[in-house]
């Protein structure tokens, strides 16, 4: 469990790598924790963590890719880093989905030998999606023997377009990286992560927390402690939670009320917990099989599940990744509210017929298990592993 305590000294600031298959996301990682440990052996969340260690699950080990999100931490002067790095196997879009929400920023991993492929577009899509606000490039693997100057700004300038073409910001902080070589210690490539963490800290924004709202965290993941109790972690939506408050789990089943005795980040106790942190929270007498992820813990009364709701949302175009083809009334697709994914029902508002792709509408949903939900909370609807609209909670019915 706990060595030693968190104290909130700097900024905490999410980050995450994202982008295609093999293109090094978690080899950069690892090099990222090297090269902060080596400049900085004196603060305390830098920690080299080896690149089968990123990983964090065994059954990722075995096949080599990373499957859920796995967190590490680091820091530069400036701030605390907590770093997801997310999957880029196709299967596992619904962890990146999960995974990208947590994002106050993104390093868009790209092998310059092979340039923008089919999932770096994808993901770039996805962080637009789940609202993450800002995308900066490490532009890998070019130590290559494969890769000159002409190709390495055909790459750039595709690349621009990608997240252009997505609203971000073309003009980015592209930074060129070999994650392989800087994990071997070569000085040159050192300087390289040096200069990406340098635009890390200057170009994503630090993030505005929450802290005056009560207390939420969504649930991701659930285990036991021996002798402990179960623990709940995810990443704190908003507001502040002391030891020892009395708080509620909320959605999918029953409602019921427990107690945090324990408050945990990175192996480290607090006495808090913080919007923007990811955080173990121990729950006094909750069995494992009584929790699940995408419950929410919060403040009691705060927040109550429902199943019916008014919403409005936008339906993807097909080269923004959508449906090719229009919906009618009693479409049923996914709706992915923070870390869970339900299905509903959706009815079409009177006289509307059909919703065609790019249209924007009012719809009304039935899900079929109750969510913990308020106006103003955002969605994704997926169908067959395709995000195909986005929308926000307008009214609740029931």
């Amino acid at each position: 469990m706990a060595q030693g305590t968190y104290t909130h000294d700097k900024p905490h600031v999410n980050v995450g790598t994202i982008g295609h298959v093999d293109h090094g996301k978690t080899t950069l990682t690892a090099a990222i924790t090297k090269v902060l440990a080596d400049k900085y052996p004196d603060l305390p969340a830098n920690k080299f963590t080896p690149f089968d260690q990123v990983d964090n699950a065994p059954e990722e080990r075995q096949r080599g890719i990373t499957i859920n999100v796995s967190h590490v931490e680091y820091e530069t002067p400036n701030r605390h880093y907590a770093h997801v790095d997310a999957p880029g196997h196709a299967d596992y879009i619904k962890n990146m989905i999960t995974g990208a929400a947590q994002m106050d920023g993104a390093i868009l991993v790209v092998a310059a030998t092979d340039g923008p492929m089919a999932q770096t577009k994808e993901h770039i899509l996805l962080a637009k999606q789940v609202g993450v606000p800002s995308i900066l490039v490490a532009l890998n693997k070019c130590d290559s023997s494969d890769v000159d100057e002409d190709m390495l700004e055909i790459v750039e300038d595709e690349i621009r377009d990608d997240l252009e073409k997505q609203g971000f910001d073309r003009d980015c902080p592209i930074i060129h990286v070999s994650a392989l070589k800087a994990l071997e210690g070569d000085p040159e490539w050192t300087k390289k992560i040096e200069e990406l963490m340098e635009a890390v800290d200057t170009y994503i924004p630090e993030p505005v927390r929450d802290l005056d709202k009560p207390f939420l965290m969504p649930i991701e993941d659930v285990f036991t402690i021996t002798g402990r109790g179960t623990v709940v972690t995810g990443r704190v939506e908003r507001g502040k939670l002391p030891l020892n408050a009395e708080v509620e789990i909320v959605g999918i089943r029953d409602t019921q009320k427990t107690t945090v005795t324990g408050i945990e980040m990175f192996h480290k106790s607090m006495d808090e917990a913080y919007a923007g942190e990811n955080c173990g929270l121990l729950l006094r007498g909750t069995k494992r099989e009584d929790v699940e992820r995408g419950q929410v813990v919060c403040i009691p009364g705060s927040v109550t599940p429902h199943t019916k709701f008014e919403g409005k949302v936008y339906i993807l175009k097909k080269d923004e990744g959508g449906r090719h083809k229009s919906f009618y009334d009693g479409y049923r697709p996914q709706f992915f509210f923070r870390t869970t994914d339900v299905t509903g029902v959706i009815h079409l508002p009177e006289g509307t017929e059909m919703v065609m792709p790019g249209d924007t509408t009012e719809i009304s949903v039935e899900l079929i298990q109750p969510i913990a939900m308020e106006e103003g909370l955002g969605f994704a609807i997926r169908e067959g592993g395709r995000t195909v609209g986005s929308g926000k909670v307008t009214k609740i019915i029931a």
